[in-house]
């Protein structure tokens, strides 16, 4: 697990940080893990922190916390609202159309049997195709793809994909045990290929638009390389 990480922007309300892959937000009742993101950053700037959303922990990227309560009501209500732009980028099993919206309710665990609506809409951004054999096919094909999830549920891009027949790569619970095995042994890689790259809102105290990136980590970008893919195209 990493535990190093870089901040990509801090003022006196906010900070965001690239969030590597393999380490957890904050504390829950059902982990083990004694390193947090949250206890982390707190340590390195000295204040204490709010999460403003939540990425998995096998997921990388932004992740934005606040640094007041009033900064995290704020942000709160744009995620609730849906005003928050948020774009992933991902390597999924199979040649994705151009383009393309999944529509489809989800459970998120807060509410006994109940779904909630969940869209995801996502852009295809190469393909590629290699001389490997994964049953039942003779080759194995992968799309990049950049994602805009337009709701919030727990796990919703991996599920999503998995819906319609992309498993991520790399995704352990809702992926392809086989193409998972490939690329572990094929190229090294024992992380989910899900990178939040991007996220856009309104600053809760100037009201002016903020837009924060994260590049790729090193592992993800020699994946796609090594597969002749590019998050450039």
């Amino acid at each position: 697990m990493c535990s190093d990480f870089s901040i990509l922007y801090q003022d006196d309300v906010l900070c965001a940080v690239a969030k590597p892959s393999g380490i957890m937000v904050h504390r829950s009742a059902i982990t083990t893990d004694r390193v947090f993101l949250n206890d982390l950053l707190r340590e390195r700037i000295g204040r204490r922190v709010w999460p403003a959303h939540r990425l998995d922990r096998a997921t990388s990227g932004v992740l934005l916390f606040a640094l007041t309560a009033d900064a995290a009501a704020v942000l709160g209500r744009q995620f609730e609202r849906g005003t928050v732009e948020k774009r992933y980028l991902t390597l999924v099993r199979g040649w994705l159309p151009d383009e393309g919206r999944i529509d489809r309710p989800l459970r998120d665990g807060r509410g006994a049997g109940r779904d909630y609506e969940a869209l995801t809409c996502f852009r295809c951004l190469g393909r590629t195709e290699l001389p490997v054999a994964v049953a039942p096919h003779a080759t194995a094909r992968y799309s990049l793809a950049e994602v805009r999830p337009e709701t919030g549920r727990t796990h919703q891009i991996r599920r999503h994909f998995n819906h319609i027949a992309h498993p991520i790569v790399g995704d352990v619970n809702h992926g392809d045990r086989h193409h998972n095995r490939l690329f572990r042994q094929r190229y090294g890689c024992h992380r989910l290929l899900l990178h939040a790259s991007c996220l856009g809102f309104t600053h809760p105290d100037s009201g002016e638009p903020v837009r924060i990136e994260a590049d790729l980590e090193a592992e993800f970008s020699a994946v796609l390389n090594a597969v002749g893919l590019s998050a450039a195209a």
